[in-house]
């Protein structure tokens, strides 16, 4: 198929790249509709690569009563924890207990309810700890004494929408990327949509059914498929995180609760970093150029100086990155406290139009579940359920398309290295946290480090970029260095602009093998 080559013709067509459209498309795809994703920039090109980067049931919703959301969070866990296990994996929270928190026993009682709302088997319980005797003691301040430990999910959040779209696409899914659904016209029984490709051009598809899973710009897409629509249910909430270099040398992550009564929570990232976020910000304007402000870096650094014995400021901020939320308005005042919940709506009468509101990363499987479903339904159709039982590209670790009963990333990682000892320690983890079991396609025939090509930028070999670039949709220096991987920490300007020198030449001389 030609790079711009579209459909004139599906059972599902889907606006909107990021988590919950790429989960909605690997869904039906193999539930065997015909799939049309378009997506006007880059895939998780917003909010879907701006989370806070957890798999968690939501300790603190807990605080607002919103047990069944925690409970389906929890659920959806430890079933993602088996999908992906090269780019989810548990992670360990320390939560230190200051004077302005509540009694120590009422946070027990909240963790023994978040340990046992659903069926944990990947990961330990909670308990209360010495930060004195601990390991994450020794970063805190020393007033700091007793706390309490607990478990969720690290998520590659970027990496998990592209390798839903992959998986879709091999299913028979086409993804159109940078492009952007400009017009959405009744027709009989069927939509007809207007796209703007990438090249300029423009094509029309016949949709039996559309939904809308434009994140932040889903009221936009609501009002140009009904004109007459002047209120959607969305509230779009700002989150901003800052990276810093590495503030602590264990595992851990920190969950710090402010007198404000918000969290913040400090995370490991990439190996010699500190990821810090997030904050929570009513947010108008365009989703497009949303951006931290000066304000929100201040409150980041003085609310983890509160806890840290060594102060954060923002001199040390080496990157920073804001998304735009799109919350389910429940029409409560304080930003924070607005439900992470989703709600489908799906059209009445006349074809089939569903819109997806609301939503948190950790569970738009059982979103995408749902809505599939009822998509089905209205188009007088039946297909099982079936995307908790396949892994996701590259996380069938001891056998192919298998499910891992209990998956060990370090025994893999150990298997690949074994095959490949000519790789540097770094490299072999790094091209296993990504890629999984097809970090083998990443390698090829390669033998030597030689064959892996040139050096692109500290990290980036020639190798992994063609990977990316004919499998994965990437096209600019953005989508390689901060989505599809996190080199971009590393890189000064002018490997930046090597690399987009590279990618001219080849885009000029290659043409790659995906749709858009």
């Amino acid at each position: 198929m030609s790079a711009q080559s579209v459909p004139d013709r599906c059972d599902l067509l889907i606006v909107g790249g990021g988590i919950n459209g790429a989960g909605i498309a690997r869904d039906a795809a193999g539930r065997g509709l015909s799939v049309v994703l378009c997506e006007q920039d880059d895939l998780a090109g917003h909010t879907s690569s701006a989370s806070t980067k957890l798999i968690h049931g939501g300790l603190r919703y807990l605080e607002y009563r919103e047990f069944g959301l925690v409970r389906k969070a929890l659920q959806e866990r430890e079933t993602l924890l088996r999908l992906a296990p090269h780019i989810i994996w548990p992670l360990r929270f320390v939560m230190p207990h200051d004077v302005h928190q509540r009694p120590a026993w009422l946070i027990r009682a909240g963790l023994f309810l978040y340990d046992h709302l659903a069926h944990r088997r990947l990961l330990p319980a909670s308990s209360s700890i010495s930060l004195e005797h601990h390991v994450a003691g020794a970063a805190l301040k020393p007033r700091l004494r007793h706390g309490f430990v607990y478990s969720d999910g690290w998520v590659d959040d970027a990496r998990l929408v592209v390798l839903n779209a992959l998986d879709a696409y091999e299913l028979g899914a086409h993804i159109l990327t940078r492009t952007r659904c400009s017009a959405i016209e009744p027709e009989g029984d069927r939509w007809q949509v207007t796209l703007q490709l990438r090249d300029g051009g423009n094509a029309c598809v016949d949709a039996a059914a559309i939904v809308n899973a434009a994140g932040p710009w889903a009221a936009e897409l609501a009002r140009l498929a009904t004109p007459g629509l002047t209120r959607a249910a969305l509230r779009l909430i700002k989150g901003s995180h800052i990276v810093v270099p590495r503030l602590f040398d264990h595992p851990y992550a920190y969950l710090f609760q402010n007198p404000d009564k918000r969290i913040i929570f400090a995370i490991p990232f990439q190996q010699d970093f500190t990821l810090i976020g997030t904050t929570d910000v009513d947010f108008t304007g365009d989703p497009a150029q949303v951006a931290i402000s000066d304000d929100e870096e201040r409150y980041l650094c003085e609310m983890a100086s509160r806890y840290f014995d060594h102060p954060v400021t923002p001199a040390q901020i080496v990157w920073r990155y804001s998304g735009v939320r799109p919350l389910l308005d429940d029409d409560v005042g304080n930003a924070a406290a607005v439900t992470r919940d989703y709600r489908l709506q799906l059209s009445p009468d006349g074809p089939p139009l569903l819109h997806v509101w609301g939503g948190k990363i950790t569970t738009y499987r059982r979103l995408a579940e749902e809505a599939v479903t009822q998509l089905l339904s209205r188009l007088g159709r039946t297909a099982p359920p079936w995307t908790a039982a396949r892994p996701l590209p590259g996380g069938d670790f001891d056998e192919p398309g298998a499910l891992s009963p209990v998956p060990d990333f370090d025994a893999f990682l150990a298997r690949f290295r074994g095959r490949h000892p000519w790789i540097p320690d770094a490299l072999s983890a790094r091209y296993c946290r990504l890629y999984g079991s097809r970090a083998e396609r990443v390698v090829g025939d390669a033998v030597v480090m030689a064959q892996l090509g040139v050096e692109l930028v500290p990290g980036l070999y020639e190798a992994e970029a063609r990977y990316l670039i004919d499998n994965e949709w990437a096209r600019s220096s953005e989508d390689l260095l901060w989505r599809r991987t996190k080199l971009g920490l590393r890189c000064l300007q002018g490997d930046v602009q090597r690399l987009d020198a590279w990618l001219a030449k080849r885009a000029a001389e290659v043409p790659s093998r995906l749709s858009a």
